[in-house]
């Protein structure tokens, strides 16, 4: 006897909306915050060692206004000022908590700035040559362009909707495609097309491939695999719960927006890039030089109502501080100088997961929050654990 099937309802795709059950407006919220259980194929990592947070609450952080005004939206999970080994403030929704994973989507991204950086610190690659030299498999969508171009979000081709549609299907966060095709990260973007690669937008051109690309690109100049990679990391940054990051059949991370972690680590990891890549215990994970030419060497502008902002190297910079936005509303801060990282997690329920005119003002009031010296000052040396 042949025992029938059925897609699996979480991730049966809407033909109205084009997304997958769990990324509907009415189902986002619990989606967002169970991602790591949905998803077909997920990598957990976990660190032996924990930085160990103490509360040193500054009430004055819940007091002003802005923050007030976002810690009291409908799509508000959760909120973390950290300085140090120190949570400053830290705020959650009633259907959330400080250990709960929360899918960070595009946030991902910013662990390929240090793995970039080790690499190019270590001479094993230059950010002026062209991707196919490393990658002589590579199709014509990225073959052409520079190692920095990709990493800056600065390249023109055909990489799309279509490609991140294509990257959820292969990492199982939707349904296969109906013929039994087995999508892969790395086959796809082998499949990206394009002609002359020159961005002339004036601004970035915010693609998925490009994390993909340059992961490839590391993981091929290092010789160490992504998930060895991710392990360091995660391990340096004294993570107390678990990093969880979808990926494809063949075992390959999705740096595009495939991690899930709870606001509590993730400000862990932002303190990483805070402190110029010191992780606990005196492991320097990150190459300082790196961090600080990433702020100070932006990439190309947001367009508006992200003016001021520049894309670097995987993240996003003012000259100042680095941070990262994930789709839903969840966003990283953290600011070198004053050694503060700022978490914000939200999920909106609306059709496109999406607020042109939310981005702006939190990220004006996240900003000015790691940037305050007079937060609980920092202690003249981080011991870690």
């Amino acid at each position: 006897m042949t025992l029938a099937s059925i897609p699996n309802p979480d991730l049966v795709i809407s033909p109205i909306e084009n997304s997958a059950h769990w990324n509907l407006a009415n189902y986002r919220r619990q989606g967002f915050h169970n991602l790591h259980t949905i998803a077909s194929y997920v990598t957990s990592l976990r660190s032996p060692r924990v930085l160990p947070f103490r509360k040193d609450i500054d009430w004055t952080i819940g007091e002003r206004p802005d923050v007030a005004r976002f810690l009291s939206v409908p799509h508000f999970s959760g909120f973390v000022v950290a300085r140090d080994d120190r949570i400053l403030y830290e705020a959650y929704a009633s259907d959330f908590g400080p250990n709960r994973p929360h899918a960070i989507m595009s946030i991902t991204k910013m662990a390929l700035n240090i793995m970039l950086g080790r690499c190019v610190a270590e001479g094993l690659l230059d950010l002026d040559r062209p991707v196919k030299d490393y990658l002589p498999e590579i199709g014509t969508g990225f073959g052409e362009a520079t190692v920095r171009a990709v990493a800056d979000m600065n390249v023109a081709n055909e990489d799309g909707d279509a490609t991140w549609f294509a990257m959820e299907a292969a990492t199982g966060w939707r349904s296969p495609p109906d013929d039994g095709t087995e999508l892969t990260i790395r086959s796809i973007i082998c499949g990206i097309t394009g002609d002359n690669l020159v961005n002339r937008t004036g601004h970035l051109i915010y693609n998925n491939g490009n994390p993909e690309v340059i992961g490839w690109i590391v993981e091929r100049v290092s010789k160490r695999s992504l998930r060895n990679w991710l392990i360091e990391i995660v391990e340096a940054s004294g993570l107390e719960g678990s990093y969880h990051i979808a990926c494809d059949r063949e075992g390959v991370p999705e740096f595009g927006g495939g991690a899930s972690l709870s606001a509590r680590d993730l400000a862990r990891f932002g303190l990483l890039l805070a402190r110029g890549g010191m992780g606990i215990d005196g492991r320097r994970v990150a190459d300082a030089a790196f961090i600080e030419e990433t702020r100070r060497n932006p990439g190309p502008s947001w367009p508006q109502p992200r003016e001021g902002l520049y894309y670097s190297r995987f993240t996003t910079t003012n000259g100042t501080w680095i941070g990262h936005g994930g789709s839903g509303g969840t966003y990283l801060l953290a600011n070198p100088d004053t050694g503060i990282a700022v978490v914000y997690m939200a999920v909106f329920e609306n059709e496109s997961g999406d607020s042109a005119d939310f981005w702006q003002p939190l990220i004006s009031m996240m900003a000015e929050l790691a940037s305050a010296e007079s937060l609980s000052p920092a202690r003249s040396a981080f011991s870690g654990t």
